[in-house]
């Protein structure tokens, strides 16, 4: 009867020993992905603020040939370019600050090659992706395979969908926190406060947009009411 007991123990630990091996999940540095860093990208420093919200968990390199052809540029003649270079060491030496941003400095044999053949082999190799604003390599990536990644695509689809001066039709659902002050909602869920509306709960109104405020928590407009008079033109007086 031990024997058998023994037997069945054995069995159900065997089983729950695959079930543990079959779904164990692989670690985080095993799926993170590589992201190689170009010039124009450190030039253009929006990527150290992307940094800093941690959104970005991936692995970032930067390839010495892209730190060598900044500094080239830093040394130059061209006053602007110079500026703008600097600007980008600053930017990759301050994402090496970053403690839950992952940055390797990575020794390609800078001078050899362009920076652009480096990067699209080291992402080819690696099967990494390239961060650049540059048009020209992101075609070249798109011909060879290799994914790309503009923040000037992720800021065109984060800006706002409405501008001050644009109107729009926002029904009323609560009082504001300031007096006078009315709630509504975009349909994309975006608050909108509007002056005047308090008096208004339930009503639909036209309201024109003054200004847009964005924080951590989210996107909120502030709109202030459009009536009839004020949405037409004003009609010409006739001359006595």
């Amino acid at each position: 009867m031990e024997l058998f007991i023994l037997i069945v123990s054995l069995i159900i630990l065997a089983e729950t020993t695959f079930i543990i091996i079959t779904n164990k999940k692989p670690l985080l540095s095993e799926t993170r992905r590589k992201i190689y860093i170009d010039t124009s990208a450190l030039i253009d420093g929006r990527i150290l603020n992307i940094a800093k919200t941690g959104f970005i968990r991936d692995d970032v390199v930067i390839l010495k040939s892209v730190l060598k052809e900044l500094q080239l540029l830093a040394d130059g003649k061209d006053s602007e370019k110079r500026a703008r270079a600097r600007a980008g060491l600053d930017v990759a030496n301050a994402l090496e600050r970053i403690v839950h941003f992952n940055v390797e400095i990575v020794d390609d044999g800078e001078g050899r090659v362009k920076v652009d053949d480096e990067l699209l082999k080291y992402a080819k190799e690696n099967k990494g992706t390239i961060l650049t604003l540059d048009y020209n390599l992101i075609k070249v990536a798109a011909a060879e395979k290799i994914p790309t990644l503009n923040i000037n695509d992720l800021a065109m689809s984060l800006r706002n969908e409405f501008l001050a001066g644009e109107k729009a039709e926002i029904k009323i659902v609560d009082k504001g926190a300031n007096k006078g002050q009315g709630i509504g909602h975009l349909p994309d869920g975006t608050m909108v406060v509007v002056d005047g509306a308090a008096t208004k709960i339930g009503e639909s109104l036209l309201v024109e947009f003054v200004k847009f405020h964005e924080t951590s928590a989210g996107k909120m407009i502030f709109a202030r009411i459009k009536t009839q008079s004020q949405s037409q033109s004003p009609k010409r007086q006739r001359r006595r």
